[in-house]
Formats: structure tokens, sequence, C-alpha cells
């Protein structure tokens, strides 16, 4: 019997989930153009609690990039994200940047599928949830997933690096 296609779109981050065998589900939603935070966004329109969604962001190292995937409610801690990819600091990446580097659009970014793998590190909060929910690839498309397959398929190390 074949598979049954989920609602929403065929991105990277779905195409690196079905290639690994990875169980997921695609949640697809109007997205505002005016909305000024895309992660709290996502869990309004999915009626999800924001400490179950996270937001992907892209760390430069000053020898290459990282990627932080923290609860949207909260903030990056740089300190944190620079020890746990074992660097003595890290600044924001630039956009730009982190776009080219990943092939997603900011507001967008998949922690999943991205072009060139990325030292990445998953928040320990993640795990306090049977399922989180990350960006699938593009602006009004979430993906939800166990914490620990999303580490696995993204080879994420757990740590604290969130901040309320």
């Amino acid at each position: 019997m074949a598979r049954q296609r989920q609602p929403g779109p065929s991105t990277p981050a779905t195409v690196a989930l079905d290639r690994a065998g990875i169980a997921y589900t695609r949640h697809p939603y109007e997205h505002d153009p005016a909305a000024t935070s895309y992660g709290l966004e996502a869990a309004e329109a999915l009626g999800v609690e924001p400490a179950r969604v996270f937001k992907t962001l892209l760390v430069d190292t000053g020898k290459g990039l990282g990627v932080g995937v923290v609860p949207v409610e909260g903030q990056l801690d740089l300190k944190a994200v620079a020890a746990a990819l074992g660097t003595k600091s890290v600044t924001m990446a630039d956009p730009a940047t982190a776009e080219r580097s990943t092939g997603y659009v900011v507001g967008g970014i998949s922690p999943v599928g991205q072009k060139r793998a990325l030292p990445t590190v998953l928040d320990e909060t993640a795990y306090g949830f049977d399922v989180v929910y990350v960006s699938g690839g593009r602006r009004g498309f979430d993906i939800a997933l166990a914490p620990a397959d999303l580490a696995q398929v993204t080879r994420a190390v757990r740590a604290r690096i969130g901040r309320p």
C-alpha cells in the first residue's frame, strides 16, 4: 500500500526526514508577513505552547558556522552555545550568510536538511516533551517530531543553550 502524503510542502527538511526514516508530521499554517516573531506566530497558529516550538539560529564561531536550536519564547545563550560547540566565543551569523549556508530563508530555516551539515546543539529543554516543533524549511510550515529523532537526524549535541 502506498504511503499517504501528508499536507504541506515538500522541502529539503521533509526529504531528509523521509530518507532517514524518521517519523514526523507536517503542520502548514497561514504565515502573516507582518509577524515580528516567526516562532511565536507558529505556536499561536498551530495552537501549541511556545515552549514546544523551537527556533533555529546560526552562529559564527570564527572558524565556521554552528546551529543552536532553542525554544521560541527565549533567547540563545551565546556563551553556552560556544561551550557546547567547543569554541571560546560565537556571534550571531549574518542573515545572508545563514541563508546561503542552509539554503533556507530567515524565518524558515530548519535544523534539518540544510545544504551543509553544521555542528548543531539542541537545547536540553526539548527532551522534556514527546514531540517538538521546528521549521519545516519555509515560513508558514513547521514539522513535529521527537527530540531524540531531531538530534539523530541533525547529529545534535544536547546542552542547556537557551535562556528566558
